[in-house]
């Protein structure tokens, strides 16, 4: 079977596969309308393209989803499974690797390794003051609208919502707003999975690393302290790739929850009509947003342990397979067209499911609401500045964040607030 690009998309000819890029799919004005094409043809498990040469299996059905997400003895999370990596058809070059290549982390584990690791994250996270958290974050906000308020207009991808997630989890890590800014851009390069996807990844380890080292000779009471003293941490390999983890997913994730969010409000008449009138409350237009466009519209990667079926496809060991979340929230068996009445509903997929369902839920929510609220307090009339469907997204397989948003705002002058800091 091949599948042909709709209008919009990159013509698969530049690959020669027959097989629709992952990234075409993504980065298309309306993914929603290019996963149900993959649906009509191919069931709820679709066959697409992660880079050329390169194929696996998009899983697209919530039922689906939720059976390779739940069982670990057939479904590894390991990538040292993955055949087309074994064999040699994935360069060890390759811009996937940053994402999809193994690593001494909670990621790339199963079972009671799996467990082990993900034990810092969780005890790591239960540690963190939300009332702070709050005020800080709210405090960071009002300071970066500051900087733009009187000017009328703003970029609410690249003056905001990528600049919240990052400083907020480098402050709670120790880091400064400099490193926090260095670590962003790494972080593009890498969930990019382009050709300076590898770079990238060594910039945001050596960042990280420099960060655990100088912290084991003077501790202190923040996150990087946390992690380095954990007993479940083996060595400093551990150390330093359970930080990537909490940074790494923690920024991409709610930076693009955060400008969907603000993108439903900007190009949205009823969304925002309901949100600014009371009559939806800024949770439920978070989840609103969840089930639109998860921050991760597809998440690498589960590997095939044995021959088995799913979906009506033949998967055979070593295969690769794509949680497909966007898609998975659009199955029109759990997601009618008229759903979005049904305000309030989290039974999307955003944050996966199973053993590895993401364990930052609680910290990502507070972070993105405050970004969103303290916009909406400041910015009252804020308007999208260009035609809706000119909104662009930065390139990747994995993640949809709007390469810019530009809005339009009454001018105002906005006095800074320097946050008040507890001890750490």
């Amino acid at each position: 079977m091949s599948t042909l690009p709709p209008p919009g998309c990159p013509a698969h000819a530049q690959h020669g596969t027959g097989l629709l890029p992952l990234s075409a799919v993504v980065g298309s004005s309306d993914p929603r309308a290019v996963y149900r094409r993959l649906r009509e043809e191919w069931g709820s498990v679709a066959k697409v393209e992660l880079e050329p040469g390169v194929p696996a299996w998009l899983v697209m059905g919530y039922r689906e989803l939720l059976v390779i997400t739940r069982q670990e003895q057939l479904y590894s999370r390991d990538a040292r499974n993955w055949r087309d990596l074994n064999e040699g058809v994935v360069s060890p070059h390759s811009g996937l690797l940053p994402m999809m290549g193994w690593r001494a982390n909670v990621i790339g584990a199963d079972g009671p390794e799996h467990r082990r690791l993900r034990k810092p994250l969780d005890d790591g996270i239960a540690r963190i003051d939300q009332r702070r958290v709050r005020r800080e974050v709210e405090a960071l906000c009002t300071d970066l609208i500051a900087t733009f308020s009187e000017r009328g207009s703003a970029d609410l991808v690249n003056e905001y919502a990528t600049i919240v997630p990052m400083l907020s989890l480098a402050s709670l890590f120790g880091l400064d707003s400099e490193e926090g800014r260095e670590l962003l851009d790494a972080l593009i390069a890498l969930f990019g999975s382009a050709v300076d996807s590898q770079a990238g990844n060594r910039n945001f380890e050596q960042i990280l690393l420099d960060t655990v080292r100088e912290r084991r000779s003077n501790p202190t009471d923040d996150m990087t302290t946390v992690f380095i003293n954990h007993p479940n941490l083996r060595n400093e390999a551990e150390r330093l790739q359970s930080i990537v983890v909490m940074i790494s997913a923690g920024n991409e994730t709610v930076t693009a929850w955060i400008s969907h969010t603000l993108r439903l409000m900007l190009t949205d008449p009823r969304f925002a009509a309901r949100l600014r009138g009371g009559r939806l409350g800024v949770d439920d237009a978070l989840d609103e947003a969840l089930w639109r466009d998860p921050p991760m519209n597809n998440m690498p990667a589960r590997y095939a342990l044995h021959d088995t079926e799913l979906g009506g496809q033949y998967i055979q060991r070593g295969d690769c397979l794509i949680l497909g979340h966007a898609a998975a929230n659009d199955d029109p068996e759990v997601r009618p067209d008229d759903a979005d009445e049904g305000w309030g509903n989290r039974s999307h997929l955003a944050f996966s499911a199973g053993p590895h369902v993401c364990p930052a839920q609680v910290p990502a929510r507070l972070i993105t609401r405050t970004a969103v609220q303290t916009a909406l307090h400041l910015l009252p009339d804020m308007r999208l500045g260009i035609p809706a469907d000119e909104v662009a997204w930065r390139p990747s397989p994995w993640t949809r964040v709007p390469v810019a948003l530009p809005a339009e705002f009454s001018a105002a002058r906005i006095p800074a607030r320097i946050p008040t800091r507890t001890g750490r």
